[in-house]
């Protein structure tokens, strides 16, 4: 059962990072650090001041940098692989106990996919609060997305399983709005010549 909690938490820590890089590794440093999370030995490192001077600031510069406004759409491109990167590590660190093949393999399939599914998701809603705000908009997103990860990160530590739902209704959310994005193409395309 502990290994069940330890996935879930990494998922929902992972999902986090989607919506924000630095807030999830920021939390569990802290976490770690307050003797509150007990991370994998080789991830100790993640529970050590210069990590958590690290984060902080990555964090602060990673929140500054989404309000400006030509800015927010440039670090969307290389947002979606970093929140890959940071979902795998975060949940590769919280699975302990396990091979480190399953422990990988898990972390890359479970942890990287939902980064890469939330992360997929904010840069859709940030694409149609630009083109319908003309990026007016952009600011309420970025507020929103912070603190997503921010509440999203705290409720993995409280509720894992909680974080995994929520995961999973924002997957059903994006896929909808791909889903939609795909059929209003599809009607607006001309009609094949016979």
């Amino acid at each position: 059962m502990q290994e069940i909690l330890s996935v879930c938490m990494g998922v929902g820590l992972a999902a986090a990072c989607g919506f924000r890089i630095f807030i999830p590794p920021l939390i569990m440093s802290i976490a770690a650090l307050s003797g509150n999370l007990t991370l994998s030995p080789s991830f100790a490192w993640i529970g050590t001041y210069p990590a958590l001077i690290t984060f902080a600031v990555a964090t602060v510069l990673e929140i500054t940098a989404y309000y400006v406004p030509w800015l927010d759409n440039f670090l969307d491109s290389i947002a979606t692989p970093a929140a890959m990167v940071a979902g795998t590590i975060v949940t590769a660190s919280m699975v302990s106990g396990m091979n480190p093949w399953m422990q990988w393999t898990l972390a890359i399939i479970a942890g990287g996919g939902a980064a890469g599914v939330v992360q997929a998701t904010t840069v859709l809603t940030r694409a149609a609060s630009t083109a319908t705000t003309g990026g007016l908009g952009n600011p309420v997103v970025a507020t929103a997305e912070w603190g997503l990860s921010l509440v999203t990160s705290f409720v993995s530590f409280v509720a894992p399983f909680l974080a995994v739902l929520a995961l999973c209704a924002v997957a059903v959310f994006g896929g909808h709005k791909l889903w939609r994005r795909y059929e209003q193409r599809r009607a607006l395309a001309p009609a094949p010549s016979a």
